[in-house]
């Protein structure tokens, strides 16, 4: 059994939609991040950086529990335990891990700034909005290129690559984007979209999300509570 400590955002999504592909048994346990549950003592004892999703696997590669935080990280551990989704051979392993890197280099990060100061920042800076709307096109456009050559981001099958990457364009309205202006990362998208592992992953804690709009909301996830020294 595999405890998951998470929430429905995108870095939440992708072990989900994982753990739903490898038909693992898992129990999910929601930390509201809006409400400051990833400080609580318990969730930083397996995620150091209070960040969502951390997992509990009470069978390790030893048999005993271990625990593991950064969702990347976790899409490898659970490729490695179960052998799906990450390649054969080692050129196959590594074409992947590229671009599972690029996803938590730049992807995952960049969107998500564009996502803060479009929706969440206090004062809307242009320079900001700009800047990161015209980063997300010009990443979206790097998926577009490489779909051109490939069905997925890794060659012709999909791969914890395309799990990784799939949940951040999901909201590609809040990015300022029309998917249609990207045709393959369009094609790409329905193709994973339609899988029914990922319409049961994107559900997983969904019914308890709600909009962070609130004052205290905003301040434990951008404001003086998050840089508080635990």
């Amino acid at each position: 059994m595999i405890d998951i400590y998470s929430w429905a955002t995108p870095n939440g999504h992708k072990v989900h939609i994982m753990l739903e592909e490898c038909g693992l048994d898992y129990r999910a346990h929601a930390i509201d991040i809006g409400a400051g549950e990833q400080f609580a003592k318990a969730f930083l004892e397996i995620s150091p950086n209070n960040k969502i999703p951390a997992i509990v696997d009470s069978d390790g590669p030893d048999g005993k529990p271990m625990s593991l935080f950064e969702s990347g990280a976790i899409l490898i551990y659970l490729a490695g335990k179960t052998g799906q989704f990450l390649g054969a051979s080692d050129r196959e392993k590594f074409n992947v891990l590229q671009w599972l890197m690029f996803q938590m280099g730049g992807l995952g990060p960049m969107l998500g700034q564009a996502h803060h100061f479009r929706i969440y920042a206090p004062e809307k800076m242009d320079y900001a909005i700009n800047r990161y709307t015209n980063e997300a096109k010009r990443l979206y456009g790097v998926l577009d290129r490489q779909l051109s050559k490939t069905a997925y981001l890794a060659g012709d099958e999909y791969t914890i690559a395309d799990i990784a990457c799939f949940p951040w364009t999901r909201s590609w309205k809040n990015q300022g984007l029309e998917l249609s202006d990207f045709p393959r990362v369009q094609r790409w998208f329905d193709a994973i979209d339609a899988r029914p592992a990922v319409q049961r992953g994107v559900t997983v804690l969904a019914d308890k999300r709600r909009a962070m709009t609130d004052d205290k909301a905003k301040d434990i996830l951008f404001g003086k509570t998050q840089y508080e020294k635990r």
